[in-house]
């Protein structure tokens, strides 16, 4: 990747109003190396612009526009008749039909106006709908080909599967009387300067061998969560799938929460539950492809194969088996824009996290294609810009209506200004993943012995992100806990797992340096990394398994298609060493706020010793990698004089170490320049451990 300046974003944003440019080159400020790619720039920003004027002139503005839940569907007015439209151009007849009308094709026709948009009301029955709350209901149509085609509400809220009668889901017409309906009782949390982020799917989180409900998940999962010290949960697999085993990721209804884990108001009931603890909640949204279904998802929606999607080859991921949407298009635009306004507002989520947004960048869609960090590939004739555009205006929106929201986005290419504003010419997310950092620990892992660990390596894939661009680092997500790949600590320690977590049994050398390892990459990502972190659930306490949905090929099996918890609540297992380590890293930060501070100081990265040394957000992070060697009496370097004491130790009886360390130690400074550092001090570093300083007095 080109280096960046050191500038901030913050400062150049500071900056618009004396002389940054409005024409989308903004970020030049910033990142020199864009200068050769203004023009591009320029294009892709002015497309934005565009499409906010052109909804402006048209639609009445953004807010208005992206309110088409409120148009489009099943909506129910103050008299209780039901107005129902459906956008479908190229249908010559529609119907609505269900078990209201006893599936009568007759009884209900709807009306085509200019735009192919069709529109029936359903006029209330006795003062009550005519439509009952959570009946069965269907669109039909007649084709262009004059076939009948039936399909489920593009818009629909709630769908629901009987696996029993046909894999196909049925939509429902979800309108819970009052007395039904939950009302939220808390407000959302303000944005975590911080952002520590527990990853997490409700249908796993049990030790048990089935699906997990929004009700279990608020009861148990949200309590553990808030004690481990995350303020961010990133639900996944919550946008209906028709596919279990796809993860979430083959999304048939963008409206509907998977009924698989209960009701629209559970979930509510969830996030509400989360907001009270002071849990932000973010949505895993998949606006990068969506499900080929036809007969409960969009694909060929008004018998057409252009409606929602790309016409032929370009609307069809290869890979993913999947449908490819028209970012181009008007009515997409609403549709998407829409979603993410529904779960805001409907939900209130506080964010999301974009899948695939590499997917979406590029025409190639990744596919077949290494990313150098030449610039030349984030720019030119293999970039989607009409699909880079709805990003920025995706980002616009919300950041606009919804000042505290978060927005990641997943890119694995590293395209320059995704995290910087649409003012400056940028996509407008407010973090990316750093998906090289996983890759790096598995390479290490898989091919190298830790004695051969190169630690300046190490510090660089740490440290190589865009400057002004917030960054969410992990060492591993759900993408390494997948049937096929393995965790860290199933890297580790493979076979002992099974046989020796007990403090029954010996503590043998593959255990002990299984779980010093483990600590130790979980802190250098956290400090290191980003300013951001992230974990998947079970991961802090090294989950035994990989993670296997019920699917064909593991005769329909959910062995590894849950958590096991349980792990950690038995004191006889070192598990829970783990996970007490996981608690305390979270809570150090939250009282130090390393993540929020500027990037780390580097000052030791020895080879030999296997030492890294660097200072963050007023604290002192020492590593020593090294399988055998301990240092006493080791010099640091420190920038601030003063006394310090340990605030953190991987070494200590509690988190499964040998406790070498004695924790009333003080560190006092002498003021004498040292590897780049004002002051030094003396240290006892054990070997594979991991200790944190932190100024008792100035």
């Amino acid at each position: 990747m080109a280096p960046a300046t050191d500038n901030s974003a913050n400062s150049l944003e500071s900056g618009t109003a004396a002389g940054v440019p409005d024409d989308g080159t903004g970020v030049v400020q910033l990142d020199p190396w864009l200068q050769p790619f203004e023009g591009a720039l320029k294009r892709r920003y002015a497309k934005a612009q565009d499409w906010i004027k052109t909804i402006d002139e048209t639609e009445g503005g953004l807010e208005k526009f992206s309110k088409g839940i409120e148009k489009f569907g099943l909506n129910v007015d103050k008299n209780n008749n039901i107005l129902y439209r459906e956008w479908a151009p190229s249908a010559i007849e529609a119907f609505l039909i269900g078990d209201f009308n006893g599936w009568n094709r007759g009884s209900h026709p709807m009306k085509k106006d200019a735009f192919g948009v069709w529109e029936i009301t359903v006029p209330a029955k006795d003062g009550q709908p005519a439509i009952p709350h959570n009946s069965k209901i269907k669109i039909s149509m007649t084709s262009a080909s004059h076939e009948r085609i039936d399909r489920l509400p593009a818009w629909i809220k709630y769908v629901t599967q009987d696996l029993s009668v046909s894999p196909a889901y049925d939509a429902r017409f979800w309108n819970p009387p009052a007395s039904e309906k939950y009302v939220f009782k808390n407000a959302r949390p303000k944005k975590p300067l911080s952002a520590r982020v527990y990853e997490a799917h409700v249908g796993i989180s049990s030790p048990e061998l089935r699906v997990t409900t929004y009700k279990e998940f608020t009861k148990s999962m949200l309590p553990r969560i808030q004690s481990l010290g995350y303020n961010t949960i990133q639900l996944m697999a919550i946008m209906e799938h028709a596919y279990y085993a796809s993860f979430g990721y083959q999304v048939n209804n963008f409206f509907a929460a998977s009924s698989r884990y209960g009701t629209p108001e559970d979930l509510k009931e969830l996030i509400d539950t989360a907001h009270g603890l002071g849990l932000v909640v973010l949505l895993d949204v998949v606006h990068s492809h969506a499900s080929k279904n036809v007969l409960d998802g969009l694909n060929e929606f008004d018998g057409s194969d252009h409606l929602y999607f790309h016409e032929g080859a370009k609307g069809r991921h290869e890979l993913w088996d999947s449908r490819l949407f028209n970012y181009g298009s008007h009515e997409v635009m609403r549709f998407l824009l829409s979603n993410l306004r529904f779960w805001m507002d409907e939900y209130k989520f506080d964010g999301f996290r974009f899948d695939g947004v590499t997917s979406m960048l590029y025409v190639h869609h990744g596919i077949g294609t290494g990313f150098s960090g030449g610039y030349h590939e984030y720019f030119g004739a293999q970039v989607d810009e009409e699909a880079v555009a709805y990003l920025m205006v995706a980002n616009e929106l919300l950041h606009k209506l919804y000042p505290e929201v978060i927005t990641v986005a997943e890119d694995v290419s590293g395209m320059p200004a995704l995290c910087l504003p649409l003012s400056l010419g940028g996509v407008g997310f407010d973090y990316r993943l750093a998906m090289a950092i996983p890759d790096m620990w598995i390479k290490l892992l898989k091919e190298k012995k830790d004695e051969d660990w190169d630690m300046s390596n190490i510090c660089w894939t740490l440290t190589n992100r865009r400057h002004g661009e917030k960054t969410i680092a992990y060492c591993e997500s759900h993408d390494q806990a997948l049937v096929g790949d393995k965790t860290l600590l199933m890297h580790l320690c493979d076979a002992e797992l099974y046989t020796n977590m007990s403090t029954l049994t010996t503590l043998t050398p593959v255990i002990s340096r299984g779980m010093a390892l483990h600590k130790m990459i979980r802190l250098l990502t956290h400090g290191l990394g980003g300013e951001g972190y992230l974990n998947f659930e079970g991961n802090e306490f090294g989950h035994p398994e990989w993670l296997d949905f019920p699917r064909e090929g593991n005769q329909n099996s959910f062995w590894y298609a849950r958590r096991q918890l349980n792990l950690t609540e038995d004191p006889l297992l070192r598990y829970k060493d783990l996970n007490e380590f996981d608690r305390q890293m979270n809570k150090t930060e939250a009282q130090f706020g390393w993540l929020h501070a500027p990037q780390a100081y580097i000052s030791l990265k020895n080879e030999s010793d296997k030492i890294i040394v660097f200072e963050r957000g007023g604290c002192v992070f020492i590593f020593n990698f090294h399988p055998t060697q301990s240092f006493a009496d080791y010099r640091i370097g420190v920038d601030v004089p003063g006394t310090y004491k340990i605030v953190l130790d991987s070494d200590t009886k509690e988190v499964g170490g040998f406790a070498r360390l004695d924790p009333s130690t003080k560190f006092f400074t002498t003021p004498m320049e040292w590897n780049g550092r004002k002051n030094w001090t003396h240290i006892y570093i054990p070997c594979r451990t991991a200790i944190v300083l932190a100024l008792e007095k100035a």
